[in-house]
């Protein structure tokens, strides 16, 4: 018997198949879900555009930029390349309709906020913001554009909230380059960690929420931290396995009044295994996931050596052949259980298929405008349609499992 002819293997093979039937309509859908956001597209061929657009990023083309959706669909190529790269429309207005959608379809007092870098590879120096800058798609220093993504993440899924993309010092200081480009005047330098600030602060009174989380490039920053707690946001971010901590429950050593500075990747190991415990976190794509945790409550030092407030430190390590170890600090208080700390950071993984998703299925990554207007344009459009996506998937399973 082949492995196909196993019977778990038919039973996925039949979950997975969809019947004509049940994406018959997608058009028509497509064009209701379209409604409530073609207010904030001020002119009626924007309307049509619009429509044209997240048409060909929703269909089979190997490349989604412009001129071949535009050939798609029988229109000339400059007025869908002007509408992406150039059109006067308020992005920003279409993202806050679309965030209030989640919240309408969605929402979960519990849900996870997560930021994430994500690095768009490109040749040449004349897109906005390009630069040698650290590429994750790479894993390596390359020359790319980085955007910074915001991501709701639930137990049930998750959806795109916003995005901005990170402009270089080098970028930000040259006045030609700035205006070649059409980089606003208000637009100036900031870090990625400070982007995320601001996206959270757009984003925070349109959906509820009970974390914040985000990768080592966010939890390193002291400052980050200390701007979620000035919000009074709870969060459970990463930091690198470097980051200097004391624990304020070990003894100190004889002749000193406060225990040791150590690495966290030290801390850990030094642990011992009563310390570790089993967690069960929520169901992922194929299996339930098991790690094992640790925590304490410690000061940390920053990158200027200042010591910081009391935080938790919880260290998450997977059950695996090949173990995957994470190194968090969070503002959680006593009363919330290991657990629901651990599960939390947990769903910081839902922004990583965000991004796959946009990248592998509605062109999130297919662009070739070069202006910072046409970047946002392209970003809105294109979550815009992954969100439509995704609002059909959700659709397909709940009739799978009637």
């Amino acid at each position: 018997m082949s492995l196909l002819e196993h019977p778990t293997a038919q039973a996925l093979l039949a979950d997975a198949e969809l019947s004509a039937a049940a994406v018959t309509g997608c058009r028509h859908r497509l064009r209701a879900f379209l409604q409530r956001y073609l207010p904030r597209f001020y002119r009626l061929e924007q309307h049509e555009l619009a429509l044209v657009v997240l048409q060909g990023k929703l269909s089979n083309l190997q490349r989604k930029t412009s001129e071949p959706i535009a050939y798609q669909a029988g229109r000339h190529r400059k007025p869908v390349q002007h509408f992406v790269g150039a059109g006067r429309w308020d992005d920003e207005a279409v993202m806050a309709e679309l965030r209030g959608h989640v919240a309408e379809d969605g929402a979960d007092p519990d849900a996870v906020l997560v930021l994430d870098p994500s690095g768009f590879p490109k040749s040449g120096a004349d897109s906005c913001g390009v630069a040698r800058q650290w590429c994750g798609r790479l894993g390596k220093v390359e020359n790319c554009q980085v955007g910074v993504f915001l991501t709701y993440v639930t137990a049930h899924g998750y959806a795109p909230l916003d995005r901005q993309l990170y402009l270089p010092r080098e970028w930000a200081d040259d006045a030609r380059r700035r205006e070649a480009a059409h980089v606003p005047e208000e637009v100036t330098f900031q870090e990625s960690w400070r982007i995320g600030l601001k996206l959270l602060d757009r984003s925070r009174g349109d959906v509820p929420f009970g974390w914040v989380a985000g990768d080592d490039e966010f939890g390193r920053s002291t400052a980050f931290r200390a701007g979620l707690r000035q919000r009074q946001l709870r969060y459970v971010v990463d930091v690198p396995c470097n980051t200097l901590i004391r624990d304020l429950g070990e003894a100190p050593a004889p002749g000193r009044r406060v225990a040791p500075w150590r690495r966290v990747d030290e801390w850990a190991r030094a642990q011992p295994a009563a310390r570790w415990r089993r967690l069960v976190l929520g169901a992922g794509s194929k299996r339930p996931k098991v790690v094992r945790a640790a925590e304490a409550w410690v000061q940390a030092k920053g990158e200027d050596g200042r010591v910081g407030p009391r935080e938790r430190l919880v260290v998450i390590r997977s059950v695996a052949t090949e173990p995957r170890v994470w190194y968090t600090l969070s503002n959680a208080g006593a009363e919330v259980a290991l657990p629901g700390v651990a599960e939390a950071h947990g769903r910081r993984h839902g922004v990583e298929e965000v991004l796959q998703a946009g990248k592998g299925e509605v062109g999130l990554g297919h662009y070739e405008v070069r202006s910072w207007v046409g970047w946002h344009h392209h970003m809105t459009l294109s979550l815009l349609a992954l969100w439509f996506l995704i609002l059909e998937k959700r659709r397909l399973g709940k009739k799978r499992r009637r």
